[in-house]
């Protein structure tokens, strides 16, 4: 593929559409615009760095935007970016988007990691925007459809390495943490406390639960207690176990602590659930 640049317009304000999509290299310092100036305006701009070096100026603070940066803009919006010419061109992508989601995506990734984000070239956010630009460049594509389509997919792919990028752990701990998971997954039945754990992984439970933590959002107990109310939705609506069998099965030390847990999690009691297979027909329900 060559560098090259695609508008598409169309008056559909109901869903998410590409308003333009690029791969420029720029060399001339005369590259600038300013989000409050530009004419085209109701869209979000994601703009990434594929060498060289450009800049953006955002809530009065100046940012550099080497490889592996993008920035995130809304137009109209109090930005400037542009290029100053040091000796290397700025190679860069760029995919403009309109529509609610787009602006609320951007509001949520915003918040996460400010206006500059990083990804590296092999990243599958950028392997996504190649998989646009391609569909565009070489197989002509311009239905509406399923260009939003491939926008949305793009969309989840930022919100979720975003939501991931606070909470990345080296290869090591997160080999810890995978086993520790698998751990729970396969023994909830047991009576598993955090020393238990420790001790079947080897580790500090001090340092367990922190690593755990910030690579999961959640602590070991409460992923563990997540997999037993989900083992016990599905044995409540499958089976005919007494209710008490069914809280014993999945790990629950006794049947009120049973019925109070299922209920901070189902606002029914587990006798509730089962009967109410209409209101609730989950054979299964998973949290995450």
């Amino acid at each position: 593929m060559e560098p090259a640049v695609y508008g598409f317009r169309n008056d559909d304000p109901s869903m998410l559409t590409i308003d333009s999509i690029g791969w420029q290299k720029i060399q001339s310092a005369g590259y600038c615009f300013a989000g409050d100036d530009r004419p085209d305006c109701g869209h979000v701009i994601f703009q990434y760095t594929l060498s060289g070096q450009g800049v953006i100026e955002y809530e009065q603070k100046r940012h550099l935007l080497p490889k592996g940066s993008a920035f995130l803009v809304r137009i109209p919006g109090s930005h400037r970016y542009y290029y100053e010419d040091n000796g290397e061109p700025w190679e860069f992508l760029w995919l403009n988007l309109r529509g609610d989601e787009a602006n609320r995506i951007w509001d949520l990734v915003m918040k996460q990691e400010g206006v500059v984000i990083r990804r590296e070239a092999s990243s599958p956010l950028i392997l996504a925007f190649w998989n646009i630009f391609r569909q565009i460049a070489e197989e002509k594509t311009t239905d509406k459809y399923r260009l939003s389509l491939s926008a949305y997919e793009w969309m989840l792919t930022l919100l979720r390495t975003s939501s991931e990028s606070g909470r990345a752990v080296g290869s090591k701990s997160q080999s810890l943490i995978d086993r520790a998971k698998r751990l729970m997954k396969e023994n909830y039945a047991l009576p598993l406390t955090l020393d238990a754990l420790a001790d079947r992984l080897e580790v500090n439970k001090y340092y367990f639960c922190r690593l755990f933590q910030k690579a999961e959002r959640t602590s070991p107990l409460a992923y563990l207690r997540d997999r037993r109310v989900e083992a016990a939705i599905s044995l409540l609506r499958t089976t005919d176990l007494p209710i008490q069998e069914v809280g014993r099965r999945c790990g629950f030390e006794s049947p009120s602590y049973f019925g109070k847990v299922f209920r901070e999690y189902m606002k029914l009691s587990p006798t509730e659930y089962r009967n109410k297979k209409l209101e609730f027909p989950f054979d299964a329900i998973y949290y995450d």
